[in-house]
């Protein structure tokens, strides 16, 4: 075991011969594995059947604390060990991750103050994961031990490429003493002085000055937005320090080429990514698609493009979904083509990896019927089938995808703070700022135009030609003063309404709406109403009768310097501008005083595509989705991906290549057909 131990791989044909890079030298594939899962030990069965299929890379480790750690201060790892060397054996690379998001009976039992107690006074018990205050002194004080154990045992096997610390962190609607106590200290050290606090958060209002830190209200009965706000923004930071204080103890034994990751789940109000992701090379992804007919594909790609944007490098994908997703018996496995059609999707985004949950079919609990590669039976099937068409397909091209570089024109703003406080004041039912993002997102992605994120805490707007935002409700005068410059700089913006109303302590700024952007903007107003469903005078957009629709909310725009898109057809609201668009400086800022159609905000977004030469009228789209970037031999790789079950032809109009899958040449001008959930890539 010592001599296996000190071993470590200096060349690879799937990890990096240069230590300190860190970089995959071709896409890695796989699965989440869990022999400690299996009704009967067949190791040697999987792995045979993973090397047959291209599986290139597994997940192990981070659900079985109980396995780990038996009894307080017993550990045991061989089992794990053992997994290591057959994996290592056979060449299949391992990420382990840390196993602090599932507690063992004894802690909960022996420590009962780490179980969550809620804001609604309730309290979770023992049956389930992800139950307890992370801040818990004892939790923090057992997890680390367990970590340190883990690394000390494992963390120079050979077969262990990276190390994903915890899974789907959350503060888990934690209100308990430990955690409360923190926000405090948090918010002290915000405001500094209870002055401060008071005026910042309005607490003169209902009498609820704050006069003494000691005399702090709990949030279970806060009614006050900025209280509101920073609570959700404090439970966020503790998710991320948790994360980045995993990952540097994980630092202090991983070796050079080893990477750290964590897996965030796809809705990116749950915990701050960039500060959680401060001490590691790059985030994972868990996201999963609609399937059969709901396999649209702009439910899951905003995702990879957001977590490609985060640090401004390629991604991974640790889950995805294999044949179904349910914690019920309802199924609805995907089509043949979809799953290959998907893969390549993330990959086209900029993931280096793509792993599916899980390798097999669980036999017990809650997840029985969340189905993997291999059904209860553990054979080979139509699921098992297609991966082994795709990881052999990787074997081949891989490296030809990996690394992608992707230049986008475009960028996607998002703001957390925006989102917690138009939920905190919601205009209708379901989340309105998410609604809102998914539906810019989802234009841009079936009209092909490529986008990236920019995130508010940290907005850098340079090499974008195009800036779109969701409703800004909470914003610094800095930030809108960042946008009103971009503007005035020659770039152009498409605003949602609420854009500016909020300072960022969720405190409605006392001058004309909207605050620091009247100037770019070109109008402002002082009234606003909620509306249910208003079509727009004489059709502007010239869409579809029935898509000619602007919904929910409506602001009475008194235009300056802009020009009117579109009048409301509602008497009572016809003098007010539901669409304006303003010429700033070189740029210009396009806003939606209201809730427009899909096919609305298409045709602003396709409108504006085309007068900045983004697009073109003859231009493939939506279903046939087409993605490109530059890889590491400096060569443009182009996807074609077809979003239907119908067989599709679309000329191409690039530089000539070649067809990676089919290794045929395509030249400029050719058509190209393509099957039914098919794909197509291009070397040019």
């Amino acid at each position: 075991m010592k001599k296996l131990f000190s071993f470590i791989v200096l060349s690879s044909l799937l990890w990096s011969a240069q230590a300190q890079s860190k970089k995959f030298n071709t896409i890695l594939y796989g699965a989440a594995y869990y022999h400690e899962y299996m009704p009967y030990d067949r190791l040697d069965k999987d792995i045979e059947m993973m090397k047959e299929a291209g599986i290139s890379v597994v997940r192990v480790g981070e659900s079985t604390w109980s396995l780990y750690e038996p009894e307080e201060g017993k550990f045991e790892f061989g089992w794990l060990i053992h997994i290591l060397d057959k994996m290592h054996a056979a060449g299949i690379k391992v990420i382990l991750g840390t196993p602090t998001y599932s507690i063992p009976t004894w802690m909960a039992k022996k420590y009962p103050d780490i179980l969550v107690e809620k804001a609604d006074g309730t309290k979770m018990g023992y049956g389930i994961r992800q139950n307890f205050d992370i801040t818990n002194p004892d939790y923090v004080r057992l997890s680390e031990r367990i970590i340190r154990k883990m690394m000390e045992s494992c963390a120079k096997h050979p077969a262990i490429i990276g190390f994903q610390v915890d899974n789907e962190l959350s503060n888990y609607g934690a209100n308990n003493k430990s955690y409360f106590d923190n926000f405090v200290k948090y918010v002290k050290e915000k405001y500094k002085t209870t002055d401060n606090l008071n005026k910042s958060w309005g607490l003169n209002y209902w009498g609820m000055t704050v006069n003494d830190w000691n005399d702090f209200p709990t949030r279970r009965n806060s009614t006050n937005p900025s209280y509101k706000l920073q609570w959700d923004l404090f439970g966020q930071k503790v998710e991320a320090d948790m994360l980045n204080w995993q990952a540097r103890i994980v630092k202090e034994y991983q070796r050079p080429d080893q990477f750290i990751t964590h897996c965030f789940m796809p809705w990116i109000s749950s915990i701050d990514q960039l500060r959680g992701t401060q001490e590691m090379e790059f985030p994972a992804l868990n996201v999963y698609h609609g399937t059969q007919g709901g396999a649209k594909g702009e439910d899951v790609m905003w995702s990879d493009d957001y977590f490609r944007s985060l640090k401004k490098t390629n991604h991974i994908v640790t889950e995805t979904n294999a044949q179904s997703t349910s914690w019920d018996s309802r199924q609805y496995p995907p089509f043949d083509g979809q799953p290959r059609m998907f893969t390549y999707s993330h990959i086209a985004c900029g993931a280096n990896m793509v792993e599916y949950w899980h390798w097999h079919s669980i036999h017990w609990g809650q997840e029985t019927y969340y189905k993997g590669v291999l059904s209860h039976d553990l054979e080979p099937n139509r699921f098992y089938k297609e991966v082994s068409v795709i990881g052999n397909e990787l074997k081949k091209i891989g490296p030809k995808l990996v690394n992608l570089n992707i230049k986008n024109d475009v960028a996607i703003l998002y703001s957390r703070e925006s989102e917690f406080a138009i939920g905190h004041m919601p205009l209708k039912d379901g989340n309105t700022y998410m609604d809102i993002l998914k539906q810019m997102h989802k234009t841009a992605f079936r009209l092909n135009i490529g986008t990236d994120f920019v995130l508010a805490e940290n907005a850098n707007f340079d090499g974008y030609k195009v800036l779109i935002v969701p409703p800004l409700y909470v914003a610094t005068d800095n930030l809108l003063k960042k946008i009103s410059d971009f503007v005035k700089n020659g770039g152009h913006v498409i605003m949602a309404f609420k854009s500016g109303f909020c300072n960022e302590n969720s405190e409605v700024r006392h001058v004309k709406a909207p605050g620091p952007l009247r100037e770019a903007a070109g109008f402002y107003y002082q009234e606003f109403s909620t509306i249910g469903t208003l079509a727009l005078k004489d059709n502007p957009l010239q869409v579809a009768d029935d898509a000619n629709k602007v919904y929910n909310w409506a602001e009475y725009l008194i235009p300056e310097t802009a020009k009117v898109l579109a009048y409301y057809a509602d008497p009572n609201f016809a003098k007010y501008p539901a669409i304006t668009e303003n010429k700033f400086g070189k740029g210009s800022l396009t806003y939606e005083g209201c809730i427009v159609s899909d096919e609305i905000q298409t045709k602003l977004m396709l409108n504006k595509a085309l007068e900045l030469g983004l697009t073109t009228k003859d231009a493939i789209t939506y279903p046939i989705v087409t993605k490109h970037g530059v890889n590491e031999a400096g060569k443009t790789i182009r996807y074609f991906l077809n979003y239907s079950g119908e067989e599709k032809t679309f000329k191409y109009t690039q530089a000539g290549g070649t067809d990676l899958l089919t290794n045929t040449k395509i030249k400029t001008g050719d058509d190209v057909k393509m099957t039914p959930w098919g794909v197509v890539i291009i070397e040019e």
